[in-house]
């Protein structure tokens, strides 16, 4: 199959656009049921209501996984903040309210995997954490009380397309049951890395309109930070990252 050159390239898969589709295909260090995982993450989410791009097929493209979809037209609420700053808090408003939604949603671990979990593991394996952080950070994740909602687990501007008369969120495979407050700071965690400015007015927008303050969502500031460490991010992001824990653990 001729794919041409991919529309976008992420650190686990290559996008390409053929016709009305979208096929991601994966790297091949990956495990061998990612793109069965991912699909199958993004189909709970589009059984929900949400507006998600449909998968059309899981199959295997030139011996790699690669998961075929609908193909969204539209712009990245990323893009267009860029293209046009005086409008930015527009397009965070239409982001956190589409957060929103999907937090409104209920989430049922056994389908769709626990954040809770998910974090241990994650703070568990971080190598530049010593074992005093790894403790003080795992005991308190376990403090902290919430109602469980779905959490899209890598929400920023560039997983949301905004076209003529619609909102589509991408990228699924991070999602998971736990706490909305945390999904919320690690969204200002990832818009933070290019500019606080913008991450702080997304956190004020959203407490604005569901009425949980600041300190609720900051309290998850160590904890995502930690469990963030685990990913491929920069040397200047894991520096600002460890900064971060020390400063509030």
């Amino acid at each position: 199959m001729n794919l041409g050159k991919p529309i976008a390239v992420g650190n686990t898969a290559e996008i390409y656009q053929v016709e009305d589709k979208v096929m991601k295909v994966f790297k091949e260090h990956l495990p061998p049921l990612e793109h069965i995982h991912e699909a199958n993450k993004q189909e709970y989410a589009f059984s929900s209501g949400l507006p998600v791009p449909k998968v059309f097929n899981v199959t295997k493209i030139e011996g790699r996984q690669a998961i075929i979809m609908e193909y969204v037209r539209g712009k990245t609420a990323g893009e267009l903040i860029l293209n046009n700053m005086e409008s930015a808090d527009l397009y965070l408003t239409e982001c956190a309210q589409m957060q929103l939604k999907i937090h409104a949603m209920p989430a049922d671990p056994s389908v769709i995997g626990s954040m809770t979990d998910k974090l241990h593991k994650q703070i568990q394996i971080a190598e530049t954490l010593n074992q005093a952080q790894k403790r003080n950070l795992l005991k308190k994740l376990d403090s902290i009380m919430f109602q469980p909602g779905l959490c899209h687990g890598d929400f920023h501007p560039f997983n949301i397309i905004i076209g003529e008369s619609t909102v589509t969120v991408i990228d699924w495979v991070d999602s998971s049951s736990g706490d909305v407050r945390a999904d919320v700071i690690r969204t200002y965690l990832l818009i933070s890395e290019a500019s606080v400015k913008l991450a702080e007015r997304y956190v004020h927008i959203y407490c604005s309109l569901t009425g949980i303050s600041r300190n609720e969502v900051f309290q998850w500031m160590p904890i995502i930070a930690a469990a963030r460490l685990w990913e491929n991010v920069s040397d200047a992001e894991h520096k600002r990252l460890l900064e971060i824990i020390r400063e509030t653990i």
